[in-house]
C-alpha cells in the first residue's frame, strides 16, 4: 500500500489497482495514474484522484444517468489503447464541472472511455458532434 496527501486528506491505495490513463487526460497528459475515491454519499457522481499530482482530482459520472441517448463506442485505435478484446465491456464517463450555485455542466464532447477488464481509460474528443464541453443538466 502507498499513501498520498490530497484534498480528501491522506489516502491509502494499492498501486496495482490504479486506473491507468496511457495518454493522460486532455490538458493533463503527464498524469497517468488515478485512484477512484470511495463515494461517501449516495448519488451518481464520484471523484478520481491523480496519484501523480495530489492537487488534481476530477468529478465524473455515467452520462446516461442524465442523457439517456448518449452513447460512445470505441473505434479500433481506442480499443487498442484500452487493451480491449472485441468482447470486453467499455463504459463512457464524463467530467462534471460544478459551477457556483450548484450549477452542473457535463463535458459530453470529450468523454472518458473506461475498460473495466484492463482498468484503463482514455479521454477522446467526439469530432463532428453537436456536443459541447459545458452541457447543462437537462430540464425535467
Amino acid at each position: 500500500m502507498k499513501s498520498i496527501n490530497t484534498r480528501f486528506g491522506q489516502v491509502e491505495y494499492d498501486p496495482a489497482n490504479t486506473l491507468h490513463f496511457p495518454c493522460g487526460m486532455i490538458g493533463f497528459e503527464s498524469l497517468r495514474e488515478f485512484i477512484v475515491m470511495p463515494n461517501k454519499k449516495q448519488g451518481p457522481l464520484f471523484w478520481i484522484q491523480s496519484v501523480d499530482d495530489p492537487e488534481i482530482a476530477f468529478v465524473l459520472t455515467d452520462p446516461t444517468n442524465f442523457f439517456l441517448d448518449y452513447r460512445v463506442v470505441p473505434d479500433d485505435n481506442e480499443k487498442q489503447k484500452l487493451a480491449m478484446e472485441e468482447e470486453d465491456d467499455c463504459h463512457a464517463l464524463v467530467v462534471v464541472t460544478v459551477n457556483s450555485g450548484n450549477d452542473f455542466t457535463f463535458n459530453l464532447l470529450a468523454p472518458i472511455l473506461y475498460s473495466p477488464k484492463a482498468n484503463r481509460a482514455i479521454q477522446v474528443v467526439l469530432e463532428h458532434s453537436n456536443y459541447s464541453t459545458k452541457v447543462p443538466l437537462p430540464a425535467v
